[in-house]
C-alpha cells in the first residue's frame, strides 16, 4: 500500500507538470528551438538533473514523504507517462542526462562520471545518444563509424550518425564506434561537441519535432584516451554489452511515452465526446481499458528491470505500448470525424508523434525478436 501511495504521489506531481507541457506543445511544434523558451518549467528543472547521483550534485525529488532518486525504471515510466499525457516533444526536448547519462552510469569510471555530471548540474546541458547510422540503423554489426589512433596519442573518430535526438543542442554526447571486428570491438566515447569536427544538422519531421532529431558527421574527431567509457572495464563488459543494458532499462520508459499518448488522445476525445452513447461510448470506454491494461504491462516490464535487468518484458511493454498509440489516436480521429484532424491540432498533433515512438529503442520487428527467446524458454509468463 505505501508502494501504491508513493507512486500515486509521483503521478500527481508529474500529472501537474503535464499539463504546463501541454500549454507549450503547439509553439514547440511550429518552432523546435522554443524549447529555449521554456526551461524555467518545473517539470524541465527536474528533467535537467533527473538521474543525477547526490555525491555529483544531483537533488533528489521530494513531495511529502516519500523521495525519488530518479534512478528506478518504475519511477521513470510513472514520470514519463504523464509528462508525455502533457507534451512528449517537450519531454524529449528537455534538458539533462537523458540515454546518455545511463551510460555513463553504466560504463563511466569516477573521474568521467565526476566531469560529466559536473556539466550537467552548473547549467542547462543537452546531451546526445549517438548510435544509429544512415545505412544501417542501430546494427553495431554492420556500424561503420571508427575509433582509430592518431598521430599525436590521441583518438580520431569518424564517420556519420542519424535520426539522434537533440543533436543540434547537445554539448555532450556519447558516440559509438568500431575500434575493431566482431562484437568486442565496439565501444562508446564521451564527445564534447563544440570539438573540431563535430557537425550536427537538424532533420525536418512530421511527428515529435521538439525532440528536434538531427544527422552528425564526425570529421576525423580527436578524442583523448581517458574519455573512452569502459576503458577500466573488459572488452565483454563494455560496447554492445552495456548498449544492451541501456536498451534494457529505457524500453519501459518509451512504452510510458507511448501510453501518455494514448491516454493524452483518449482524454480528449472524452472531453469532445462527453455524451457520446451506442458503439461510440462503448469504444471509447474500450479504449480505456486497453490504455490500463497497458499501462500494467508497463510497470511490471520496469519493475522486472530494477529487480534483475532482464528486458523481454521490456521488449513486450514497447512493442504493445507503440501499437495502443497508433490504434487510440486513429480511433479518436474516427470518433472525432469528419475532418478531425484539420479541425483538432491536438489531436493531429498526437497522432503524429505517434508514430514517432515506434521508431525509438527499436521497432516492433526487433521487439518480437526480443521477447521470443523468452517465450521459448518459458522465462515470458503471464
Amino acid at each position: 500500500m505505501n508502494g501504491d501511495a508513493r507512486l500515486a504521489a509521483l503521478r500527481d506531481r508529474a500529472r501537474e507538470w503535464g499539463d504546463q507541457f501541454r500549454a507549450a506543445a503547439p509553439e514547440l511544434d511550429r518552432d523546435p528551438d522554443a524549447v529555449h523558451r521554456h526551461l524555467d518549467l518545473p517539470g524541465v528543472r527536474h528533467l535537467r538533473t533527473y538521474g543525477t547521483p547526490r555525491e555529483y550534485g544531483g537533488r533528489p525529488l521530494r513531495i511529502g514523504p516519500y523521495v525519488f532518486e530518479g534512478t528506478g525504471a518504475v519511477e521513470h515510466v510513472v514520470l514519463l507517462e504523464e509528462l508525455a499525457r502533457g507534451d512528449a516533444g517537450l519531454t524529449l526536448a528537455a534538458p539533462g542526462p537523458s540515454m546518455s547519462g545511463v551510460l555513463v552510469d553504466k560504463l563511466a569510471d569516477p573521474g568521467q562520471r565526476a566531469e560529466y555530471y559536473a556539466r550537467i548540474v552548473s547549467e542547462p546541458t543537452w546531451t546526445c545518444f549517438a548510435l544509429t547510422e544512415p545505412g544501417h540503423g542501430s546494427d553495431a554489426s554492420a556500424m561503420e563509424t571508427t575509433l582509430r589512433p592518431g598521430a599525436d596519442g590521441r583518438l580520431v573518430l569518424t564517420g556519420r550518425k542519424r535520426y539522434v535526438g537533440n543533436a543540434a543542442r547537445a554539448q555532450l554526447a556519447v558516440v559509438f564506434a568500431r575500434t575493431g571486428s566482431g562484437p568486442l570491438g565496439v565501444t562508446a566515447v564521451l564527445v564534447d561537441t563544440g570539438c573540431a569536427g563535430w557537425r550536427a544538422e537538424p532533420l525536418d519531421t512530421l511527428g515529435l519535432r521538439g525532440a528536434q532529431l538531427g544527422a552528425l558527421t564526425l570529421d576525423d574527431l580527436p578524442v583523448e584516451p581517458e574519455r573512452v567509457l569502459g576503458r577500466h572495464l573488459s572488452p565483454v563488459r563494455r560496447g554492445m554489452w552495456a548498449c544492451v543494458q541501456v536498451f534494457n532499462r529505457l524500453r519501459p520508459g518509451v512504452a510510458a511515452l507511448a501510453l501518455g499518448i494514448a491516454g493524452a488522445a483518449h482524454a480528449y476525445v472524452v472531453e469532445q465526446r462527453p455524451a457520446a452513447r451506442g458503439t461510440a461510448r462503448d469504444r471509447i470506454e474500450e479504449l480505456g481499458r486497453r490504455i490500463e491494461a497497458t499501462r500494467s504491462l508497463v510497470l511490471r516490464a520496469a519493475a522486472e528491470v530494477d529487480a534483475t535487468g532482464a528486458g523481454h518484458l521490456a521488449s513486450a511493454a514497447k512493442a504493445r505500448a507503440c501499437a495502443l498509440a497508433e490504434e487510440v489516436t486513429l480511433a479518436a480521429c474516427e470518433l472525432l470525424a469528419p475532418a478531425a484532424r484539420a479541425g483538432h491540432p491536438l489531436l493531429d498533433k498526437l497522432a503524429r508523434d505517434a508514430r514517432g515512438v515506434e521508431f525509438m529503442e527499436g521497432t516492433r520487428n526487433i521487439q518480437h525478436l526480443n521477447l521470443f527467446p523468452a517465450l521459448l524458454s518459458g522465462r515470458a509468463t503471464g
